[in-house]
């Protein structure tokens, strides 16, 4: 007789990755800077690096103050692609990512990436993260029609990982990620390590914040993403 199949977890940690688990935003927002400065408009980098983690197309709207066409928006997102892309071999994940990680997977929750990054950004992000062996899926900007704070990358990763929306819970950085994670009633652990404050999340409605992934990872067991994960392990066969 043939093993057993192993059955699918029926809990779910979502994480974003930019600025959650690989400290990029900085990299983001001086790529979106120098784009916008390639294309003749001076944009405050306080201003995009409060967008970082928009889509790009919703990016380059509320930077530039306006709609902003077709051929602009691209120009400008190639722009930031290209720029990036030279940051590439300095991205590094944040201390204990790849640990929290392992401890979702550990405790019986599918881990799946919830990023809206192309295909072959999503792969270097990957490999600064060094954590695949615990990933069950990811998503990348191909999976969604509409951007952050919509929710669609946020109902790939549920549709992914096979989950429904009652039994998931989302790791971000960003108060668009609440307010995508807020349209399908999914509960939000923030952590301010990609430079949105904690009272901002809060605010924005965050269940609980942290200063970073460290943080979050030392506090574990008294957090809310800690009772989550004793609830995965509780409903684990």
């Amino acid at each position: 007789m043939g093993q057993p199949l192993n059955p699918a977890p029926t809990h779910a940690v979502l994480f974003d990755v930019d600025g959650t688990l690989v400290d990029s935003t900085y990299f983001h927002t001086v790529a979106w800077w120098l784009a916008f400065r390639k294309a003749g408009h001076t944009v405050p980098q306080s201003t995009i690096h409060r967008s970082i983690g928009m889509g790009g197309d919703k990016l380059t709207a509320r930077a530039l103050g306006r709609d902003v066409g077709t051929d602009e928006e691209q120009e400008l997102k190639d722009g930031h692609d290209a720029i990036f892309s030279t940051f590439w071999p300095h991205l590094v994940r944040f201390d204990g990512a790849r640990e929290l990680v392992e401890r979702c997977h550990d405790a019986g929750a599918a881990v799946v990436l919830a990023s809206s990054a192309k295909q072959r950004e999503l792969d270097v992000l990957r490999e600064a993260l060094d954590a695949d062996a615990w990933i069950t899926a990811a998503t990348s900007s191909s999976d969604a029609d509409e951007s952050k704070p919509a929710p669609d990358i946020v109902e790939a990763a549920l549709s992914s990982a096979g989950v429904d929306a009652d039994h998931a819970l989302f790791v971000g950085d960003a108060v668009w990620d609440v307010q995508a994670c807020a349209q399908l009633s999914i509960p939000v652990i923030g952590v301010a390590c990609g430079g949105t404050s904690e009272a901002e999340l809060d605010a924005a409605g965050a269940l609980e914040t942290h200063p970073g992934i460290r943080e979050l990872l030392d506090g574990l067991e008294g957090s809310a993403l800690g009772l989550f994960l004793e609830q995965a392990r509780a409903a684990a066969p």
